[in-house]
């Protein structure tokens, strides 16, 4: 026994090298500094919340090693920003690689960029022939650049919130802005793990559409509500439960969204070979859903410029064409449906965990604020349908052996119920949660 135990410790040992080691001792160095720098301002649950979260990065790292060089890029590129700011946020508009890189601002837009230019070599891949290839590997380093311009944007929005005030500073997560920074590099980040576990780029085309959305809504909230303006949060915002329970959630929704888009995928290499316009189902969902939008946000919100949603909606109906006609090449780069269905089915697993989480620390969160657990307010409403939904999904996976064609269609649909849930409860409907109006 003592022998067995000794292999199996020689081989966990073994799986780390210097890097794991020096990732690990910058983090704990890391964390050693914010406890002798900030200590005294933490209260009594921020400190177990720091050192929790000091080894999550390194089990993280350790688990999937392209993470310790993000974590290291992030955390240089955050103190130099920093550093850099010498406490006066002026200096934003007169130090070079603070105006054009590295305030939060310019950090989220570089990830816009980004993001949108990754998903349209992902595209170039599927339609690129014998340079496929070559485009979608220039699609995977550009999201990861965006992943990583993304939480550099969000880390130094953070000190600059702590900058204008000891009652303003707050972790950027707390409005419609903030999250949406949150969703897209989550979601793209889920996407290339899956990427590399699969050894797959094909499906990344269909993945980052979601997120090049989200960016699109990202950029168009701040047009018109000034929305990276950095707010005071409201009462019920200021509670450390929201470092947990907002990163937990959108863990759900954005690994929910990936399993759609993966879903999509799917019905797509399953209708390539279908000659009858009308029965490509798929196609006509995203594009009348796609047409939805434009609408749904010029009826809600009368200020927004119609050019905006103009070229949205002339992006929309080429991307909706170029799946048409180019289904049958999308498919033939797509990996088998054995693959597509286990990212679909892994996806919505971590999500539904994460998700449950949430939920659980909603409620916690709720009678600390409010008193009492459970209010049938509208978010806290859809949010159980979406948890119903999926957990409906995942029972029938494992008790009735549900896949293929039925189980992406009912993925693509949790879509639906979960924008609705995520963004629509805000838009339609008001409540306890209404703090990111549109």
């Amino acid at each position: 026994m003592n022998t067995t135990t000794l292999r199996l410790n020689d081989s966990w040992l073994s799986r780390r090298n210097l890097f794991d080691w020096v990732f690990a001792a910058l983090v704990a160095a890391g964390g050693l500094f914010a406890f002798a720098r900030y200590g005294a301002s933490m209260d009594y649950y921020e400190k177990p919340i720091l050192l929790a979260a000091l080894a999550a990065m390194v089990w993280l790292g350790w688990f999937w090693r392209p993470l310790r060089v993000l974590a290291v890029v992030v955390a240089a590129a955050s103190i130099l920003a920093v550093s850099s700011y010498q406490g006066d946020l002026a200096r934003a508009d007169t130090v070079f690689w603070l105006k054009y890189f590295l305030s939060s601002q310019s950090a989220i837009l570089w990830m816009s960029v980004l993001l949108f230019m990754s998903t349209t070599f992902y595209w170039l891949g599927l339609f690129g022939g014998k340079q496929g290839d070559a485009m979608e590997l220039i699609g995977s380093r550009l999201a990861w650049a965006g992943v990583t311009m993304a939480l550099i944007g969000t880390m130094v929005r953070w000190y600059e919130s702590h900058q204008l005030g000891p009652d303003i500073g707050h972790i950027p997560v707390s409005n419609l802005y903030e999250v949406f920074v949150l969703f897209a590099w989550l979601t793209t980040a889920f996407y290339l793990y899956f990427e590399a576990r699969y050894r797959t780029r094909a499906i990344g085309a269909f993945v980052m559409l979601v997120v090049s959305a989200s960016v699109g809504f990202l950029l168009w909230y701040t047009l018109v509500r000034d929305a990276h303006e950095i707010q005071p949060l409201v009462p019920a915002l200021q509670s450390w439960w929201m470092k947990l329970h907002v990163p937990a959630n959108f863990i759900g929704y954005g690994t929910f969204s990936l399993a759609a888009m993966v879903a999509f995928a799917y019905l797509i290499k399953e209708q390539a070979d279908e000659t009858r316009w009308y029965r490509l189902t798929p196609i006509w969902l995203l594009g009348v859903a796609l047409c939805f939008v434009p609408v749904a946000f010029r009826q809600r919100v009368q200020e927004a410029g119609g050019s905006y949603w103009v070229v949205y909606a002339v992006i929309s109906a080429l991307i909706a064409a170029g799946i048409l006609m180019g289904r049958k090449r999308i498919a033939a780069r797509l990996p088998a449906n054995e693959v597509l269905d286990d990212v679909m089915y892994k996806s919505i697993t971590v999500g539904f965990a994460f998700f449950t989480i949430a939920t659980v620390l909603g409620a916690l969160w709720a009678a600390d604020a409010w008193g009492g657990y459970w209010s049938w307010d509208p978010k806290e409403t859809w949010a159980l349908i979406v948890w119903l939904n999926y957990a409906a999904w995942l029972h029938m996976r494992l008790v009735k052996g549900l896949r293929g064609t039925v189980a992406a269609w009912w993925a693509l649909a949790g879509l639906a119920v979960t924008t609705f849930a995520f963004l629509g409860v805000n838009m339609f409907l008001s409540g306890l949660h209404s703090y990111g109006t549109l």
